[in-house]
C-alpha cells in the first residue's frame, strides 16, 4: 500500500509527521512530497527534508492522499492549482483523500466534500458550510473522505487512514505499542 502526504511551507509539524510515522508503523509506504521544494518548513520553524515534489507523485499508484493543517500550509495547499488537480483525480479514482485541521479548506475549493459529513478545526467551520453536514467529532469518515479537528486528533486520524486501508489488526497493534487509549 502507498500513501503521499503534501508538504506546503507552514504545515502543522504535529498533523503531518503523525500519519507519516502511524502509517510507515503499519507497513504503508509513505512519501512526503514537497509542494514548493524538497525541503519545507513546519507553522513551528521545524523543517523537514521531503522525498520528492508534488509533480512526481503518480496518483494512480497511491491509496491515500493526506494533506495536513497548519498556516499558511492549509491555504497554499488550498491557493495551489497543482494540489487541487491532485485531490481531485485521487478522489475520483476512489482513493482516500484525508485532511487534517484547516487542510479541509482544500478540500472545499476542490468541490470534492459537498455531499460529505466533514469536520475541521472550528476556526474553519464557516469557510466549510458547503459540505452536506459539518459536526464536531474528533474524527468524521464518510465514504473516501477522512478529516479531523486538529493537533491533538492527529493519532485518531492517522488510526483512521490505516483503518480504512483495511490495516485494522496494525491499528489495534499499533495502539497497544504506542500505548493510546
Amino acid at each position: 500500500m502507498k500513501a503521499a502526504v503534501l508538504f506546503a511551507d507552514g504545515f502543522e509539524e504535529i498533523e503531518a509527521v503523525t500519519p507519516v510515522d502511524v502509517l510507515r508503523r503499519a507497513g504503508v509506504e509513505v512519501t512526503m512530497a514537497g509542494v514548493f521544494g524538497m525541503e519545507a518548513k513546519g507553522a513551528r520553524e521545524i523543517s523537514m527534508k521531503m522525498d520528492c515534489l508534488l509533480e512526481d507523485l503518480f496518483v494512480d499508484e497511491l491509496d491515500a492522499l493526506i494533506l495536513p493543517g497548519g498556516l499558511p500550509g492549509a491555504h497554499h495547499l488550498r491557493d495551489n492549482d497543482e494540489v487541487q488537480q491532485i485531490i481531485q483525480d485521487a478522489h475520483s479514482l476512489g482513493k482516500i483523500v484525508a485532511a487534517i485541521c484547516a487542510a479541509p479548506v482544500a478540500l472545499e475549493r476542490a468541490g470534492i466534500i459537498e455531499d460529505k459529513k466533514i469536520t475541521s478545526h472550528p476556526s474553519k467551520e464557516e469557510e466549510l458550510q458547503c459540505c452536506e453536514e459539518y459536526t464536531t467529532a474528533r474524527v468524521e469518515v464518510d465514504g473516501n473522505i477522512i478529516t479531523s479537528r486538529g493537533p491533538g486528533t492527529s493519532l485518531e486520524f492517522a488510526y483512521a487512514i490505516c483503518e480504512n486501508l483495511g490495516l485494522h489488526d496494525q491499528v489495534q497493534q499499533l495502539k497497544k505499542a504506542m500505548i493510546f487509549k
